[in-house]
C-alpha cells in the first residue's frame, strides 16, 4: 500500500506511517542499548581536537608580502618624471 504512493492522500499516509516506523524503531533500540548519555571525565579528558594551525600566517602575509607584491617599484627614470609632472 504505502511503497508507491499515486495521489496526495496516499502520500500523506506513507508520510505519517515511515514517521511512525522510524519513531517506533528509535524506541526500540533505546530499550535495547539503553539511551545515550554523555561522556565521563576520563573519556571527556582523551579526547584530542586539533585547531586551525595557521593563526598567525594570515596576518604575517598581510602585513609584509602582500604589500611587497601589490606595491609598485618605481625606477629611477619613472621618479624623475613623476617629480616633473606634480
Amino acid at each position: 500500500m504505502y511503497s508507491n504512493p499515486k495521489n496526495m492522500k496516499e502520500l500523506c499516509a506513507y508520510a505519517i506511517h515511515a514517521r511512525r516506523q522510524r519513531a517506533s524503531e528509535h524506541r526500540r533500540l533505546a530499550i535495547l542499548d539503553g539511551k545515550c548519555s554523555g561522556l565521563t571525565d576520563k573519556e571527556y579528558n582523551r579526547v584530542v581536537v586539533s585547531q586551525k594551525s595557521n593563526f598567525s600566517k594570515a596576518k604575517k602575509f598581510t602585513h609584509n608580502r602582500y604589500w611587497k607584491e601589490t606595491s609598485k617599484k618605481f625606477e629611477v627614470n619613472e621618479l624623475k618624471l613623476i617629480k616633473k609632472t606634480l
